[in-house]
């Protein structure tokens, strides 16, 4: 399995639970080392087999190289597209031509660069086994997120799209392709975004009053992976505490 931006939040409490249920994980990272060898270190600790490769998703150079990277690992049989940036609340008409483009080519063209690589393996037409594809959304994509990112919430919504699209195009080929959909969820992603307090000051908006847990939602996307769902492909499982149920 490849999980990038495996280092932390979601996608390190992917990689625990990938590894606890068997995977050889393959962990990517932009640029915390330390974290992803913090994630690796566990894994191998609890018997699991891991390693930790650096890259930018929205870099083609880069996507290869990780890619190559799991080949060295074994068969792929699946990828958690999990790398996403998340930038401060703005107005659109104050956004820079510069973080739009980098909010695009990492949440959506990232997206696509690695789901592309695992497709040239998995399908069975190429001479794949299958496997599993589990992209990351989020409940801004049917928010829209005015007035704070509206820039992140469409990049989600463009994987919304994407999920359902490779889906279709890849069922007949052995592999699924689905997403989950997070709502406010208690990792450090909001500190990256300049709203450290984001979380506590949400939570009593919630309509559950609370955040959810990076866990929970690794519980969800390693049941999309699993046997347990093989008759399930296009989903987008909602797992936001009931924030992305539209008016």
């Amino acid at each position: 399995m490849v999980v990038t931006g495996g280092s932390r939040g979601i996608g390190a409490a992917v990689a625990l639970k990938a590894a606890a249920a068997g995977y050889a994980v393959l962990v990517n990272y932009a640029g915390n080392a330390a974290a992803a060898g913090s994630v690796v270190e566990r894994i191998r600790q609890a018997g699991g087999t891991a390693d930790r490769v650096r890259g930018d998703v929205g870099s083609e150079a880069d996507v290869e190289a990780i890619f190559a990277a799991a080949d060295a690992m074994g068969p792929l049989s699946a990828l958690i597209n999990n790398a996403g940036v998340f930038d401060q609340p703005s107005l659109l008409a104050d956004m820079t031509a510069e973080r739009l483009e980098r909010t695009f080519r990492i949440n959506i063209l990232g997206s696509f660069l690695c789901a592309r690589a695992a497709a040239r393996r998995m399908a069975q037409s190429r001479g794949g086994k299958g496997g599993s594809i589990v992209n990351l959304t989020s409940a801004a994509a049917k928010l829209g997120a005015g007035g704070e990112n509206i820039d992140y919430a469409a990049s989600k919504g463009a994987i919304d799209t994407f999920t359902i699209g490779l889906a279709r195009e890849l069922a007949a080929d052995g592999v699924r392709v689905t997403a989950v959909r997070p709502g406010i969820i208690d990792t450090d992603i909001h500190a990256s975004g300049g709203r450290p307090d984001r979380v506590a000051q949400m939570t009593p908006n919630l309509p559950m009053r609370r955040p959810g847990t990076a866990d929970e939602v690794a519980e969800a996307i390693l049941w999309l992976v699993s046997d347990s769902a093989s008759y399930s492909t296009g989903t987008i499982l909602d797992v936001s505490g009931g924030r992305a149920i539209l008016p």
